[in-house]
């Protein structure tokens, strides 16, 4: 759920659908719908067999939606699926615990013993058993679990080599199948994957390594999309924009918590309790150091939201077209906020998708916030978030959320809060430089 709460109109509550708009969005079929929007005409990719899902991490078990569209996909009650708890530090706990879930779902799913981290498992031999392979070749759906990511490259992937048992999950998915993972599960699921970068700030201000922050995945979702997961818990797109623009990405998606994105092919759909970010730099001005970024596209995806990435469209869920459509240059367009904020920390706990609501459901045109190292500016202690040095604790990074000419939104309340989905919002990224310390305190005189 996407909340603006400050500076509510109360009227809100009681209802402020512009009937004419919403009976537009009701009536029309979404290619009408879309190019009522002046979204571009283009046919879309048709629809590929297979399916990656990729979850944002903390996966609850109460999620039916996520688990059951999980089985769904894979042919329904009785699909067979198997486990890989590789990248967890207590894969016993961690894969009984999916296994238990995914069959509580209707599926009937088996562990694939391939645990790195414990030193007296002989996973390797596992990973290459005939009969192990034979069991993932079996399966329709894969699902890989949390933990270090960089644990399932290794022990499927190991120095680029692609293993028997690797070449079986993709054959499940070739087939029609699933490959689903939540938070490690899902950073593999790009061809390039973020390794170790836990300080997403460190990795604005430069601190991106191949085989340190950074690595190769196992590309499941297609070659065009790159994939970060926690994303709008922690502020991660602070690190996303880096990546993709070293790699050479167009798109990003960055799934929330107990969120997953289904992707099939060039169409992604979410689902879960929350959405996902999805960052386009085709018309991006960018350069890598110090970073700053021109023009970045951001659409969110909330639950229900439907994209497909070659023709850059975005279907909103039948809840929001049957709430109201937000554009700005609408004659009837009546914000529900008087203002938009100014958060000081545009990589807080969902900070970012929250200001994108609440500057699209107000009358400023742009939007304004900071990026910084607090504990630097105030302690004068040159650590990042990570415990490892800061590079440069005085830079920091000014966000500018703005409006274009086809920026739009939908908001509905039926969901029981204030949601929001929002297509093509503009960021720019520019560097800044803090004085230190960032405050002083007023010591009393007597």
């Amino acid at each position: 759920m996407l909340s603006c709460p400050d500076q509510q109109n109360p009227s809100r509550s009681a209802g402020r659908a512009r009937v004419s708009r919403t009976l537009v969005g009701l009536l029309m079929p979404f290619p009408l719908w879309a190019l009522a929007q002046a979204q571009p005409v283009c046919t879309p990719d048709p629809l590929p067999k297979g399916v990656a899902i990729a979850i944002g991490g903390a996966l609850k078990n109460d999620n039916t939606e996520v688990w059951q569209r999980i089985v769904q996909e894979a042919g329904g009650a009785g699909s067979r699926f198997v486990v890989f708890a590789t990248a967890s530090g207590n894969p016993q706990r961690s894969g009984e615990r999916i296994v238990g879930v995914l069959n509580a779902a209707g599926a009937r799913a088996e562990m694939i013993p391939v645990h790195p981290s414990v030193k007296e498992s002989s996973w390797e031999a596992v990973r290459d058993d005939p009969a192990w392979i034979a069991k993932v070749e079996a399966a329709q759906g894969v699902f890989f679990g949390g933990g270090a990511q960089e644990l399932i490259v290794r022990a499927l992937k190991p120095e680029g080599r692609e293993t028997a048992m690797l070449q079986a999950v993709r054959q499940v998915q070739a087939r029609g199948g699933v490959v689903a993972g939540t938070s490690a599960g899902a950073a593999i699921q790009s061809e390039w994957m973020f390794r170790d970068a836990q300080d997403a700030l460190a990795v604005l201000k430069g601190r991106l390594r191949e085989g340190k922050e950074i690595d190769r995945g196992l590309g499941f979702a297609g070659k065009d999309l790159f994939i970060d997961q926690h994303f709008l818990k922690r502020g991660r797109i602070a690190r996303l924009l880096p990546v993709m623009h070293r790699q050479g990405y167009r798109f990003g998606l960055g799934v929330e918590e107990n969120s997953a994105a289904l992707i099939r092919g060039s169409h992604i759909e979410v689902i879960g309790a929350r959405g996902a970010l999805l960052v386009d730099l085709a018309e991006a001005k960018v350069q890598a150091q110090p970073f700053s970024l021109q023009g970045g596209v951001l659409t969110y995806l909330d639950r229900g939201d439907r994209h497909e990435l070659r023709c850059n469209r975005t279907t909103p869920a039948a809840a929001k077209l049957a709430g109201t459509l937000l554009d700005h240059q609408a004659a009837d367009f009546k914000p529900n906020f008087k203002r938009s904020s100014y958060p000081a920390d545009m990589l807080g706990d969902n900070t970012i998708v929250n200001a994108m609501g609440q500057l699209l459901d107000s009358p400023d045109l742009e939007l304004r916030g900071l990026a910084f190292n607090l504990r630097a500016q105030i302690n004068g202690q040159p650590l990042s978030g990570d415990g490892g040095a800061d590079p440069d604790p005085s830079l920091g990074f000014e966000f500018r959320l703005y409006k274009a000419a086809d920026t739009r939104g939908q908001f509905t309340g039926a969901w029981g809060g204030e949601d929001y989905s929002v297509q093509r919002m503009r960021l720019d990224v520019t560097p800044i430089r803090l004085r230190q310390p960032l405050y002083e305190v007023i010591r009393e005189t007597r």
